[in-house]
């Protein structure tokens, strides 16, 4: 499932990430590892998706978003 579509307040375990390999390794820095489990603080119809990672926010855009494939959890 793209993280796009995953609602506020759910938890997520990242898969994969779909896109060029700069971006991905510039994701992955940030520590967006395959495995790694995070959260959804906000989103918005328009506006970034804010996650909280191992105590730090990111800001995605929509389109970054779409291309990362996340599972939910419990």
């Amino acid at each position: 499932m793209s993280l796009s579509k995953v609602s506020i307040g759910k938890k997520v375990v990242l898969n994969n990430i779909n896109y060029g390999l700069s971006l991905k390794k510039k994701l992955q820095d940030m520590g967006l590892t395959p495995g790694v489990r995070f959260s959804i603080i906000s989103k918005t119809n328009s506006g970034p998706i804010i996650i909280e990672i191992r105590g730090a926010r990111l800001a995605l855009g929509r389109g970054i978003a779409e291309k990362i494939d996340v599972e939910i959890t419990n």
